[in-house]
């Protein structure tokens, strides 16, 4: 499938995780311990905040994150106090730029691993439902930038954790309408440059690996010496597809039908219950 991860603390040069790390998101790219599939090479992208009333910005591309001279030079240039990357491996849909992610709409953006089951047959149903203001902004044909759009009908602007429940109970109430088995599988990431939250999810209850870091507090207390940890500072947090490092005590995995709210150093964690809409 994918894998992805999202950052905020101080500003982070994004190379640090993207290519520096032992088990870097590159290195994810071609040897994806975790994932569904070991290599992810249909396209990437990242996006970053300058500051969190901006709109963000977005670097995506087609070509396999660890071709891409562009992007090592990107990542080694831009420091961000939050930014996600996203590397992709296509399930049905063309690689191609629109559907590579982050998607991004105003100050949100919007990452997926996952899959919306026999996607064509529910399809019409689910896209029927997008608020029509919202439509013409759909650019890809991804079942990921659905369910983005879905969420911000929903309300993701107002209630994320609400709406994201229930885009989820709506497809799945749509999927079962058309005799779908376990219609959703999912790991998501959406962020307003003020917030992250991420939800781990699926209909089977067998949702795609994620983690999230621990303290860093008590990362510096244990690794003093360590740079990565001291450039990030004591209230900063990632969470991601899967670890970065084989450090101990860096990575606590998210248990299945979780969301995970990080905003201003603080760390929240609740059942995700899906709703109906």
């Amino acid at each position: 499938m994918c894998r992805w991860l999202a950052y905020t603390g101080n500003a982070l040069q994004l190379e640090t995780v993207l290519f520096n790390a032992k088990h870097s998101l590159i290195d994810q790219s071609l040897h994806s311990r975790l994932g569904q599939t070991t290599t992810n090479g249909d396209g990437f992208g990242i996006g970053w905040y300058g500051h969190p009333t901006d709109i963000p910005f977005r670097y995506r591309c087609i070509q396999p994150a660890w071709s891409d001279r562009n992007l090592r030079e990107a990542a080694r240039a831009i420091r961000a106090p939050l930014f996600v990357a996203h590397i992709r491996a296509a399930t049905g849909t063309p690689s191609q730029e629109t559907n590579c992610h982050p998607f991004r709409y105003g100050r949100w953006l919007f990452m997926h691993n996952g899959l919306v089951r026999n996607f064509p047959l529910v399809r019409r149903d689910l896209m029927l439902a997008i608020d029509p203001e919202l439509f013409p902004s759909i650019e890809g044909s991804t079942d990921s930038e659905v369910l983005f759009f879905l969420a911000l009908t929903f309300g993701l602007e107002l209630a994320p954790v609400t709406a994201l429940e229930r885009m989820v109970g709506f497809v799945e109430d749509i999927g079962r309408k058309h005799d779908v088995d376990e219609p959703l599988n999912m790991t998501v990431c959406a962020t307003d440059g003020e917030q992250i939250v991420a939800v781990r999810y699926s209909s089977e209850g067998q949702s795609r690996s994620l983690f999230h870091s621990t303290s860093f507090r008590h990362l510096h207390e244990l690794y003093p010496d360590d740079p990565r940890i001291a450039a990030a500072g004591e209230d900063a947090f990632l969470v991601l597809s899967e670890p970065l490092s084989d450090l101990p005590d860096w990575w606590e995995e998210i248990p299945e039908s979780t969301v995970v709210v990080a905003r201003n150093g603080e760390i929240d964690q609740y059942p995700f219950e899906p709703q109906l809409a």
